[in-house]
């Protein structure tokens, strides 16, 4: 038989010894993870264990600590730059290099901070957080190029220029100078800046070629000299041919740099060029001048006092000045043509004056009434009909009508000289000035032989374009071609001729 009374206490003995391991172990346990909830609550909004920037352990410090350790560490970086004779030490700022300490500080902040991993940062070693640096590489070189001493020559571009006097275009030779290539200071600042230490780098200074080159402008000018060897020309309306000389095409280009700087670019004066496309079909037309036909009162003609002449109207300025343009801008002939449109001219109808025996009649009844009549006298009657001016350029002369009546003239006048003739034609009196100042700078500089400016001329009164009636106190005779256009008349007769005609009053202008 087995004796079980030894036994039972041993068990019961074990079991005690169970309980207080399993006690200890809770109360270590309880112990360790108080510990370590502490252990983690002070690194809570701070950086963990083994966080390393710029070298320094900055475990525990907040991010106001770490942006202030970094802020201090990159205003004490000096870079020290070499450039020729001259040695410069520079902050970073001062080469375009901005360091952002909040930025690197937030960083050093960004691990896990969960207990497990603050306690497992505690045993993984160091974590490296590096600086937020940026550089400005426009900056960098632009301080590069501040290194070039001011005594020293910088690059002069070459330039094609027309010389006005020989009528030629010319180079104007480039010259090398001092300079630096801004590469060299751009990718070591990139390079070692971000490290937020103090270096040391050698700039050259070199001589430097221009960025347009002597041998470049030649050949822009070779290429201008093939453009003004071209033939251009404009056939008119009259079938003659308005040749576009070199001289006038240098007048409608220039040289000049692209936007790049780096090339010559010939350029071409558009407005100029429609300007004197509009002036050669301008007078290329021809107004259409109305006939002035006296009839009797049959209506049969029985005086042609002008004849009728058709106009002629350019119809295609805008794209003959295209083609002159296109043929600017490249190498090629242009040989253009004006088209033309036929405007119709109207024939006028007056009353023919009655002949010398009708009015002897008419004058001898009129005394007869007046002796039979015992009445006051009644004055005589006005004359009646549209009131119109002639211009007559081959007499020099200006008279004012009633209908078929002049009621004031002929009186002498001068007209336009050669090269400046008065155009013929039927017009309309549409603007009037008692005073106006008239000049021609719009075509020629003050000093300018043709120049012209005179104040206050008196009695204006335009009827086609520029062209009109004024007085010319300037004048001492009159009977002759001698203005730049327009009909002078003596001061007195311009007033008379002012006061008695109106806007519309119809204006004949013959030969």
């Amino acid at each position: 038989m087995t004796n079980v009374t030894d036994t039972a206490p041993a068990g019961r003995s074990r079991r005690r010894v169970a309980l207080i391991l399993v006690a200890i172990v809770a109360v270590l346990a309880v112990i360790l993870t108080g510990g370590a909830l502490a252990y983690a609550k002070q690194f809570e909004g701070r950086a963990l264990p083994g966080t390393m920037v710029l070298g320094q352990d900055v475990s525990g410090k907040s991010p106001e600590e770490i942006a202030a350790l970094v802020t201090e560490h990159g205003e004490s970086v000096k870079v020290s730059v070499t450039a020729g004779d001259q040695q410069l030490e520079v902050p970073l700022a001062d080469l375009g290099v901005s360091v952002d300490s909040a930025a690197t500080a937030a960083a050093a902040l960004e691990r896990d901070d969960s207990l497990p991993a603050i306690i497992s940062s505690t045993w993984s070693g160091e974590h490296s957080v590096e600086p937020v640096v940026e550089v400005d590489e426009a900056a960098v070189a632009e301080f590069a190029k501040g290194l070039v001493p001011e005594d020293m020559t910088t690059p002069v571009d070459a330039q094609v220029v027309f010389d006005e006097e020989a009528q030629a275009w010319n180079v104007e030779p480039g010259r090398n100078g001092q300079g630096v290539d801004p590469q060299t200071l751009v990718e070591a600042v990139k390079t070692k800046a971000p490290a937020l230490e103090s270096f040391s780098v050698e700039q050259p200074i070199e001589e430097i070629a221009p960025a347009i080159t002597t041998e470049e402008a030649e050949e822009v000018v070779g290429t201008i000299s093939s453009l003004l060897e071209q033939p251009m020309s404009i056939s008119g309306a009259d079938g003659e041919t308005h040749e576009v000389s070199a001289e006038r095409r240098s007048d409608w280009i220039s040289v000049t740099p692209d936007e790049s700087g780096e090339n010559l670019a010939i350029a071409v004066d558009e407005d100029a060029v429609r300007e004197w496309v509009a002036t050669r079909a301008d007078k290329d037309a021809v107004e259409p001048e109305n006939g002035i036909e006296q009839v009797d009162e049959a209506g049969e003609v029985v005086k042609v006092v002008s004849e009728k002449k058709d106009g002629l109207e350019i119809t295609n300025t805008d794209a003959v000045a295209d083609e002159l343009i296109t043929a600017l801008k490249g190498t090629t002939p242009l040989e253009a043509a004006f088209e033309t449109k036929k405007l119709e001219a109207k024939v006028d109808k007056v009353d023919a004056p009655k002949d010398e025996e009708e009015k002897d009649e008419e004058k001898s009844s009129d005394d007869e009434k007046k002796d039979e009549e015992s009445t006051d006298e009644e004055p005589a009657a006005e004359p009646t009909g549209e009131k119109w001016i002639d211009v007559d350029l081959t007499n020099k002369t200006v008279t004012a009508y009633v209908g078929d009546t002049p009621v004031w003239g002929p009186r002498s006048m001068v007209d336009g000289k050669e090269g400046n003739e008065t155009p013929t034609g039927t017009y309309e009196i549409y603007l009037r000035y008692d005073r106006q100042d008239m000049t021609n700078a719009a075509y020629y500089d003050e000093g300018h032989p043709k120049y012209y400016y005179i104040r206050d001329v008196p009695w204006v009164q335009y009827f086609h374009h520029g062209y009109g009636f004024h007085g010319a106190p300037w004048r001492s005779s009159f009977g002759y071609s001698g203005s730049h256009g327009c009909i002078n008349l003596p001061v007195s007769d311009a007033k008379w001729l002012y006061d008695w005609a109106s806007m519309g009053t119809k204006t004949v202008v013959h030969r």
